[in-house]
């Protein structure tokens, strides 16, 4: 048994997803043509509240395509120093939108309407123009907390007041959903723009949906073109997006349930110096100084399990849709039973 915990991208389709696969109807989506993807764009334009969707290779695709069509060069761009869109997209925003970033020191990721405003450039030559605002939602590198309704709407107040757009970088948005408790439809009052991603906890194998006004997601579909990111009989992918939306949301709370029973068992190991409060399926932990990283990751993945070097001293296990109660003992098992013997 391989118990993979390196990320929730790691998922197989399940069969029912497999056979939705493979019974979609077909098209060249470059042409407009393909129904299953167009399904599946227009229900997670629904779900949130938006009135068009765009389906993407991946989330790195979607918040670069958002970045760049609600930006001019020369422009910034507000997020947390420990955003996806700033630390994990090869410097897109750089590349791509040829935007400064203005990184704000939130709490485990997340920052406050007044964080905003008083990182608003003033109208002066010597400044880019503060543009947008994006928020990430789980946040990765905060150990999957979240932000909620009402703190997502004061920062979309602060943005209104101040002609900036706002996007969602919504990864791991429906763990936050699950757990909140909260209306999806709300989410398109207050973003100009949300990536929604299908192959993390939602089990898709592969995609990101790109969703905001119509006129946001025509000028994305060009981006995405000029990106390289024209699909052709794409609607297999969809399938399983749509599979994943209807059938795989309110699972994760499994997931979560898991994650913080993980939590537990890693947090009795002596040589474990602290741990992010999980919120959602993320569990990261600090090794003591005397224990070598690299060791401890080598001695896991000889009982096979994976997991994650996640910066200095530091571990990440995510759990997912194929990760079970089953694999949780063994954990347990490796953990503490054998941790003597392993470390």
């Amino acid at each position: 048994m391989i118990i993979d915990l390196r990320s929730d991208t790691v998922t197989q389709p399940t069969p029912a997803m497999r056979e939705a696969m493979m019974a979609a109807p077909l098209g060249d989506d470059v042409y407009g043509e393909d129904p299953t993807v167009q399904a599946m764009e227009e229900k997670t334009a629904r779900m949130f509240g938006m009135q068009a969707g765009l389906f993407c290779a991946s989330g790195t695709m979607t918040n670069q395509i958002a970045i760049r069509v609600q930006t001019q060069p020369g422009d910034e761009v507000i997020c947390d120093r420990l955003a996806h869109i700033y630390n994990y997209e090869g410097g897109g925003i750089a590349v791509n939108a040829l935007a400064s970033v203005r990184l704000l020191h939130g709490e485990r990721g997340r920052f406050t309407p007044a964080d905003v405003l008083e990182n608003i450039n003033p109208e002066d030559i010597h400044y880019p123009t503060t543009r947008l605002v994006a928020l990430e939602n789980t946040v990765n590198k905060g150990g999957g907390c979240y932000y909620t309704l009402p703190q997502i709407a004061a920062i979309s107040e602060v943005c209104q007041q101040n002609n900036l757009s706002l996007h969602l970088d919504g990864a791991r948005v429906f763990n936050a959903l699950v757990e909140t408790g909260e209306d999806p439809t709300q989410y398109g009052r207050y973003f100009d723009s949300i990536s929604v991603c299908l192959s993390k906890g939602l089990g898709a194998p592969v995609g990101s949906v790109l969703v905001g006004s119509r006129d946001l997601i025509r000028k994305a579909r060009k981006v995405r073109k000029l990106m390289g990111g024209g699909w052709r009989q794409a609607g297999l992918l969809a399938a399983a997006g749509i599979h994943a939306l209807d059938h795989h949301i309110q699972r994760l709370k499994d997931d979560h349930r898991r994650a913080i029973e993980l939590a537990g068992m890693v947090g009795k190991l002596p040589f474990v110096e602290n741990i992010i409060p999980v919120e959602t399926n993320i569990v990261i932990f600090r090794l003591d100084a005397a224990i070598d990283l690299d060791g401890f990751i080598r001695q896991l993945s000889e009982q096979n399990i994976r997991v994650s070097a996640f910066g200095k001293g530091q571990i990440r296990m995510v759990t997912h849709l194929d990760f079970t109660d089953a694999m949780l003992e063994r954990m347990n098992e490796v953990l503490s039973v054998k941790a003597g013997s392993l470390y």
